[in-house]
Order: structure tokens, then C-alpha cells, then sequence
């Protein structure tokens, strides 16, 4: 919604976000809400990782004894731990996740629908999750750690931020009007949509969201 408001504002032009808005968007301005949008999701993602590392970090300055059944072999490599071993030998191998919720309602603000009504939304979306991947792989050499995309349910959260951006931003067609945002890359349950068409658009994200996909 962001983008979209800095896009219409950078080309002065204004129309109605949401469902159906596509009929107002010029490949000018396709154009600039794409550059806008990746360009956020990309700070946006390395806070995220900064902020993983950071918690890391922290998690690491314990010892093993403060985690006698985690530590008892449970854990890869925490076996050969003595009581006041630092567990970052242990902790390197788990996983740091970025996570996402809401795909079809940030491609419905960006194109007017979402990725099962157009295959300009799936292009999209795939290159969205796709960058996502490609950061958190920058991230894994840069930090030597294992980072990773998780395609998210995060229930409460979805229920959550639609409220807040609903007060933001007002009620938009398709995005905040309803109750939650849609989990992860999935179709919208509402859409009317066969079993093998909504599998055959989600499973192209799946090799992108390498910490798990509901």
C-alpha cells in the first residue's frame, strides 16, 4: 500500500487501490510501484535478518547447563558440550526464517488481482518470493548461518495487521476488508477455484520457501 501510494504520488496520478484497479494502471506506472516495492522488501528483509542475527548472537552467550534437557543430546553436537560450554557450536545448525503472510492482498494492491485471477499477479508473486529466497541465501554467506524463507500461517498475526492497516489506510477491495489476511503465497480461501488449479499456482513457490510451507 505503500508503494502504491509513493508510485501514485511520484507520477502524479491517484485512483482507487484494490480489486479491479488494474483498468487505471499504465506500464509507467507498473514500472515504478515494482522498483518502489522490491526496493522496501529488500530493506525490509535485512532488518529482518540484522535483527535474527542480533537474537542469535544473544541466545549463543548461554551456557549449557541452562538447557539440561536441550543439551542432553537432543540437539545435534550437544552431546559433546561440558556444562559451561557456550552453545553456539550447537545453535549454528538450526534455522533463522524470515517469514511472510499476504501474499494475494500485496498483489491485488500492486496489479488489481491476485495470483489465481491473472497470470501477470503469478509472475509477480513469484518474483517477489523469489527475491526473498535470493536474500536469504546472501544472508547465509554472509553470516555463515542457515537462513531460509518460511511461507507462514501465522493465524494471529494475519488477523492483526489487517486491522492496523485498515485503520491506516481505510477499507480497499480485495486487501482490508476482510477479517485476515491470506497465509503465506496461498489463493485466497474465498476464491472459487478447483483443488488441482489452487495446488498447480502454490506449488511453484514451494522450492523458494526452504524453512517450510504450510
Amino acid at each position: 500500500i505503500e508503494s502504491a501510494r509513493e508510485a501514485q504520488e511520484n507520477l502524479g496520478i491517484n485512483f482507487e487501490l484494490g480489486k479491479g484497479s488494474e483498468q487505471y494502471m499504465t506500464e509507467k506506472y507498473n514500472k515504478e510501484v515494482k522498483k518502489i516495492f522490491l526496493n522496501k522488501l529488500e530493506k525490509y528483509t535485512d532488518i529482518a535478518a540484522r535483527q535474527l542475527y542480533d537474537r542469535y548472537k544473544f541466545q549463543c552467550s548461554a551456557v549449557a547447563k541452562q538447557f539440561p534437557l536441550l543439551m542432553s543430546g537432543l540437539w545435534q553436537g550437544s552431546e559433546n558440550l561440558k556444562p559451561n560450554d557456550r552453545v553456539e557450536p550447537v545453535l549454528k545448525h538450526g534455522t533463522l526464517g524470515i517469514g511472510f503472510i499476504g501474499l494475494a492482498e500485496c498483489l491485488t494492491v500492486l496489479t488489481g488481482k491476485h495470483h489465481a485471477e491473472s497470470e501477470k499477479a503469478q509472475k509477480l508473486g513469484i518474483e517477489i518470493i523469489t527475491q526473498m529466497k535470493e536474500s536469504c541465501d546472501k544472508y547465509s554467506e554472509r553470516y555463515d548461518l542457515n537462513y531460509s524463507v518460511l511461507a507462514t500461517p501465522a493465524e494471529g498475526l494475519s488477523g492483526r495487521f489487517v486491522n492496523i492497516d485498515r485503520d491506516i489506510y481505510g477499507k480497499i477491495p480485495g486487501v482490508t476488508d476482510r477479517a485476515y489476511y491470506t497465509n503465506s503465497f496461498h489463493v485466497p480461501v474465498y476464491y472459487n477455484i478447483s483443488i488441482a488449479k489452487k495446488l498447480g499456482i502454490e506449488g511453484k513457490y514451494h522450492k523458494f520457501t526452504n524453512a517450510g510451507h504450510i
